[in-house]
Order: C-alpha cells, then structure tokens, then sequence
C-alpha cells in the first residue's frame, strides 16, 4: 500500500507538471533608451574601436541586437531593483528545486531595436518545454518584445535547469524551442577565431543594466554557492560571444546579427580571457549564413559557451581575422 501511495503521488505531480506547458507569466513593461543602450554595449566589453555600439553620434551607431536579454531584470524602470523580485515566479506545478541555473539562451531578431523605446513596450514570457531527467527539470520559456501595436520585434528562448525538482516519472513535453545548433566541424579549422579580455569590473559594469544579482559582485555569496568568489554573468560572456561574431562576420556592422544562440557550459570570472571560433556550416535565412561557434574560457581552459547557433549577414572578406 505504501508502494501504491508513492505511485500515485509521483503520477499526480507528473500531471501537474504536464500544465506547466502553457502556462504564461504577467506581461511585463519595459523601456530603455540611448544611455541604456551604451551602458549594455560596456558590459559586454565594447572596445574604444566599437563606435557603432558606443558612440551615439557614430553614423552607424546602432543598439546591440542582444540587448533585450536585460530588459525582464531591468523592466521600465531607471532604478535599482532587488533581484529576487524581477526573477518571474516558478509555474504552478514545478516541484521545488534544490537550486536552478541559466541553461541555455536564444534571441532572434525579427525588427532592428529603436535607439530609444518610447512608452507602450512590453514583454511576455509563456512555457514552451519540460523535460525531467536523472538530476532535476528542464524548463523551456518563450518571451516576446512587443511595441506598443503589439509587433514583436524579438523572439528569446531560455531554459533554466532546476537541479532536484523531480517527480520520478521522467516526464517530457515540448511544443517550441529555439534553432539547435550544427556540430562543429572537425575535419578544419575554424574560419575565424576572435579572442577577448574581460576585465576584473566587467561585472560591475554588467550589473548596471539590471541584473543585480549578489552572486556577481559580492565575493561571500560566490563563495557560498562554491563559484571560488564573483562569477561573471552569464548574459555578459553571452554578449562577448554575440560581438565577436559581429566583428569577425558582420564586419562590425550590429545588424547583421539576426539569430543567437548557446549554452552555458562553464562560469566566467571577471578578468578572464575568452577565445570565439565560428565555422560557416551553411546557408541561413533571409540572406544570411549560418554560423557554428564556441567560446572557451582561456584562463580556465573550459567552454564557456557550448552549441553557438548564428545567422549573420556575412560581410566581405576583410571581416575574416
């Protein structure tokens, strides 16, 4: 009988987990304007020769198009925030996890960013995918940037891994998700390789744009959370990662990225070294190419950045490094 009453137990959980897909977070507004946009452009290490992205008066300064990733943390606001309340709350159904962490990360850009939003923005979020296996649950979200006539300029996917939360029935449902990436080639070497320095503020500077999470500047918590002291965000190596593709295939033109995609395999510590190898593995959508990368962690020697999908509008020659 006991048997039969765990059974039950973990079958029931597994239904509810089965109407997290579905399952939508309040809509959200949003807002940003030209400082943002150039304080973004810093936190993600925009170098002095970097004009498009950091100088407004550059003919072709342009936003960063993975900006977007900040503006759930940052919403419409100007002002600091606490990070536990711009975090959206876990859907009915999810069994508690041990601790969760940022699994993989997408943006599509379906409209370039305006330097400056306006009111009326907002931005939704809705469960695409659950997964459980061995060690926890998979979440998979879709979010969506809208103007205020409810175009969507931006399409993300995000799936966080909460380690722990089971419900012992290997539960899987999945109705969208992001592109996955091609495997890298190994039969040549990569078509261009760009190599980058964070630097030991590069958090500090990250953090402004609205993920104010302790983990990235205070070294007690890093250590608690058994990172050796500051880890550096996620989204701030993401960044790294969407600029070197920008200026080693786009020509350095931030247009030319319409598509970005990775996983985050390993922590970054401020003042690392980091190294983007991309192979061209064929034709994208709408004039582009589609690119393969990752990005290693030079100083650790681990990847940082694993299954790098892109689709660049390939400039000349000249862009190749």
């Amino acid at each position: 009988m006991r048997y039969l009453s765990l059974s039950l137990s973990s079958t029931t959980m597994a239904a509810a987990l089965s109407q997290v897909v579905g399952y939508e977070q309040p809509t959200q507004p949003v807002s940003w304007n030209k400082r943002d946009l150039l304080l973004y452009a810093a936190g993600i290490g925009a170098k002095a020769d970097d004009l498009s992205l950091v100088y407004e008066l550059d003919k072709s300064f342009a936003a960063m198009p993975t900006y977007p990733v900040v503006l759930p943390f940052k919403g419409d606001s100007q002002e600091l925030n606490l990070f536990s309340t711009r975090m959206g709350k876990t859907p009915p159904g999810v069994p508690k996890a041990k601790v969760g962490v940022h699994g993989s990360q997408s943006i599509e850009i379906l409209k370039d960013l305006p330097l400056a939003s306006g009111d009326g923005w907002t931005w939704t979020t809705k469960y695409t995918g659950v997964v459980e296996n061995k060690t926890g649950i998979i979440l998979t979200s879709e979010s969506l940037l809208l103007d205020p006539k409810k175009v969507p300029y931006a399409k993300l996917y995000s799936s966080s891994f909460l380690i722990g939360a089971k419900t012992g029935e290997n539960f899987s449902k999945v109705v969208a998700g992001p592109p996955q990436g091609k495997p890298i080639p190994k039969d040549r070497k990569a078509d261009w390789t760009v190599q980058d320095k964070t630097t030991l503020e590069q958090a500090l500077i990250f953090r402004l744009s609205g993920d104010y999470n302790p983990l990235h500047i205070d070294p007690e918590v890093g250590q608690k959370g058994g990172f050796g002291g500051v880890i550096l965000h996620g989204l701030s190596t993401f960044g790294f990662g969407a600029r070197a593709l920008i200026k080693a295939v786009g020509g350095g033109d931030p247009r030319s990225l319409r598509l970005f995609g990775v996983r985050f395999t390993a922590p970054v510590k401020p003042g690392d070294a980091l190294e983007t190898e991309a192979w061209e593995v064929g034709p994208g959508p709408n004039g582009t190419v589609e690119i393969a990368f990752v990005t290693k962690n030079l100083t650790s020697g681990k990847v940082a950045l694993g299954g790098g999908i892109a689709y660049v509008k390939k400039a000349g020659p000249q862009a190749k490094l």
